[in-house]
């Protein structure tokens, strides 16, 4: 997998220019969705980013680390506080709250050791994680509740951003002002990568785009503008002339006519290439596609690559499964899934090469 730096920090400035009375932050979270946080975190601080979202304290500790000194607020999206205070100090790192149990925590520790910042997720419709209507007016009623806390922002989450005519984007934005005016004031997030291109409504102080850095599309029917910063490509192990019809791959389900040239590639689903790809799926040779035949096993996958030229599809060449023409949505598109868990998916086996931010290119 080869991740363009430079494409990713230019998505980013991209995504501001579209939210131009916000602060434009970044969602890294698994592992900056499989790119790797600790190159794509310190690429994004490098283009002007200072506000990061990460899922677990954890991700919070190891995209710190790889940051270094640069300025950055981290904020911690489960907002799991019970017994993680030490740790949320100790890293700097800021929980987003969402039950009034961790707002309690929270308000302890921060009596017990000073002011600490603390974000509050609020369920406005997607009933996830947050804070509901009636933990808002409990806090609303019982202001001590959050006094001792810095409150860093009030948050909710988009669920049909993506589809920019859903009538429950009205409805969250509605009970998102709702709820905020009930609490103490604090900055606001609301949009996600889809929630951005829903304009400036949307906008409030902070937008907080994750899959769109990556160039996922994000607005159903819709090319969003991102440039794309995936190539993903395996290797071929094997090729071979079939000169009789035989089925290939487990299960014998799939039948190879005679004549046909078989390609078997280096990855399987253990590299995150979706086992539903089996008999719908295609990679690209010198731009040409080439489906996939036979069921997806754990480390190899087979291709039907007739017509190519032999010198193409040598032992050794390498196959395109996301680059030019055939992006991670559309290999998503594919296997019936999105293309955030294709590229959340791929796997620790396959090799990272980073070019850009700055560093040239490198492992």
């Amino acid at each position: 997998m080869t991740v363009d730096l430079d494409a990713v920090a230019e998505n980013w400035r991209t995504l501001a220019r579209h939210a131009p009375g916000a602060e434009c932050a970044a969602v890294v979270k698994a592992d900056a969705y499989g790119l790797g946080a600790s190159e794509v975190g310190p690429a994004l601080s490098r283009a002007g980013c200072r506000v990061f979202f990460v899922a677990s304290p954890r991700e919070g500790i190891e995209l710190r680390q790889s940051l270094g000194e640069a300025p950055a607020e981290i904020l911690v999206l489960d907002g799991e506080v019970e017994g993680e205070s030490e740790r949320y100090d100790r890293h700097a790192l800021t929980p987003v709250l969402g039950t009034l149990e961790g707002v309690a925590i929270w308000s302890r520790h921060a009596r017990d050791r000073g002011g600490r910042r603390a974000a509050l997720m609020l369920d406005t419709g997607m009933t996830r994680l947050g804070l509901g209507a009636s933990d808002t007016a409990t806090l609303s009623a019982e202001p001590d509740r959050l006094s001792a806390i810095d409150l860093a922002y009030a948050m909710s989450h988009l669920a049909c951003a993506d589809t920019p005519a859903h009538p429950l984007n009205a409805r969250q934005k509605a009970a998102f002002d709702d709820m905020r005016a009930r609490l103490p004031a604090a900055p606001a997030s609301f949009a996600n990568s889809a929630g951005i291109f829903l304009g400036p409504d949307f906008h409030y102080g902070t937008v907080r785009p994750g899959a769109a850095l990556y160039g996922l599309s994000v607005v159903s029917g819709r090319r969003n503008g991102m440039r794309r910063v995936v190539r993903l490509q395996a290797r071929i192990l094997q090729t071979r002339f079939v000169d009789s019809e035989t089925p290939v791959g487990y299960g014998a389900d799939r039948l190879i006519a005679a004549g046909s040239t078989l390609a078997t590639i280096a990855m399987g689903y253990a590299d995150g290439l979706p086992r539903a790809l089996g008999d719908s799926g295609s990679g690209r040779i010198a731009g040409r596609p080439v489906p996939l035949v036979g069921r997806v096993s754990m480390d190899l996958a087979t291709l039907d690559v007739t017509g190519i030229a032999p010198d193409l599809v040598r032992p050794g060449r390498a196959v395109d499964l996301i680059g030019d023409g055939h992006d991670a949505d559309a290999l998503a598109a594919e296997a019936g899934t999105i293309g955030y868990e294709i590229l959340a998916r791929i796997g620790g086996r396959v090799r990272r090469v980073y070019r850009g931010g700055g560093n040239g290119t490198r492992e």
